[in-house]
């Protein structure tokens, strides 16, 4: 889920590698939205070394791997009310249903928000838990990894069908973007009210991206029940493969993709989108790998540095557009098309630094982050959420 699969801090348990995990994908995905200007950089596209480097780095990558966490969360809440022999399903969709609010409510201001895609997927994975044989979960998530639509929609394109050699639909955002790069905030909620999540929706069910996350939470549904994360040294063959095929996999498909690219529409632009999800899936699976060797390794030390930020996902997610959109949009500072990507990067990190700081001493008093809190509340209908850490009573000295 976004930011609730460990308590420990100070000393985390094993598990604590997925909210760092978490937490990675969110720096990734915070830094693609910093050079990319918040979606604005596709109104004056200036390509250059800064937004290659992170887009190579982090475009895609980031949000598989928040896809995967969640179906490993997902694994941990159904697995923990199935041990206390209590019905989760019903209380799951509440959940998810909460989410989606949040995450309706956050698109009004920013219209490339996750939260509402990745909930809408997981009603979809909730009938998923009732199969228990992984091999046939596997089957099932690769056979949406591998875009059925969009092959069935390629084939279509060659043989002709008007449907499928059309324009995407989502070339036409339905004048959304005017009003974030010049408009005021009422002008911005407005057209981000229907036009901006029929842009947003459109992109997401044509390129197959719902599919294909549906096929990562299966994934990590399965590494939850073969507690992948909680005892990785076990699958160290397994891993040293994925890794190698992955890798492989990398240079064939980019120049597949290279063969297909530069089209608006038809069979080849289709291709060219597949191609590019599956290099974001090769990318991701390096980047899990590396991240989960390196933590075994033991530069967990380091990298546990992320598990504060991967705790408060929700929060930090929905604070950074409330901060960055007014820095960039048209209503706020109007940084768009004023500042570099260069700056841009470094003051992305800056501003994620200050978060992992703020998240590290907001553990030390809070057992929750604030939306995670008021989430988690809203699940229970109850406001008797433990929120403050309890003062640990002073030893006694021996005297």
């Amino acid at each position: 889920m976004m930011g609730e699969a460990s308590n420990a801090v100070a000393k985390p348990s094993r598990l604590g590698i997925v909210d760092g995990l978490r937490g990675y994908a969110l720096f990734g995905l915070f830094l693609v939205h910093m050079t990319g200007y918040f979606e604005l950089y596709n109104a004056r596209p200036v390509p250059s070394l800064v937004q290659d480097s992170v887009l190579l780095l982090f475009l895609g990558k980031s949000f598989t791997l928040l896809a995967i966490c969640f179906g490993f969360s997902f694994f941990v809440m159904m697995d923990g009310a199935r041990r206390r022999g209590q019905p989760f399903a019903g209380r799951f969709a509440w959940r998810l249903a909460l989410l989606f609010g949040i995450g309706w409510l956050h698109s009004l201001i920013y219209r490339g928000d996750i939260i509402v895609v990745l909930a809408t997927a997981g009603f979809l994975l909730i009938p998923f838990d009732a199969i228990r044989s992984t091999r046939l979960l596997l089957v099932l998530a690769a056979i949406l990894l591998l875009q059925p639509f969009l092959i069935l929609r390629i084939v279509a394109g060659h043989y002709g069908a008007a449907w499928a050699l059309a324009d995407p639909f989502f070339y036409n955002d339905g004048g959304a973007m005017g009003p974030s790069l010049f408009g005021s905030f009422g002008d911005l909620v407005q057209a981000n009210f229907v036009a901006g999540k029929v842009s947003k929706w459109s992109f997401y069910v044509e390129t197959g991206r719902i599919v294909q996350i549906l096929g990562l939470y299966l994934v990590g549904l399965v590494l939850g029940r073969q507690r992948f994360f909680a005892e990785p040294e076990r699958f160290a063959r397994l891993r040293l493969w994925a890794l190698i095929v992955a890798v492989i996999a990398i240079p064939p498909l980019a120049y597949a993709r290279d063969l297909a690219c530069c089209h608006r529409n038809g069979p080849l632009y289709w291709a060219d989108v597949m191609l590019a999800g599956w290099l974001d899936i090769a990318g991701m699976v390096i980047s899990l790998l590396v991240f989960v060797q390196l933590w075994i390794w033991g530069s967990g030390r380091i990298l546990n540095r992320f598990i504060p930020a991967g705790r408060m996902t929700l929060t930090l997610y929905i604070g950074q557009s409330l901060v960055f959109v007014p820095v960039y949009y048209g209503f706020g500072l109007h940084l768009w098309d004023r500042i570099t990507q260069t700056e841009s990067l470094l003051l992305g990190l800056a501003a994620f630094a200050l978060q992992l700081v703020f998240a590290t001493y907001w553990f030390r008093y809070f057992l929750y982050g604030p939306l995670e809190w008021l989430w988690r509340a809203a699940t229970k209908l109850s406001l008797d959420v433990p929120f403050r850490r309890r003062a640990e009573p002073l030893k006694r000295s021996a005297t």
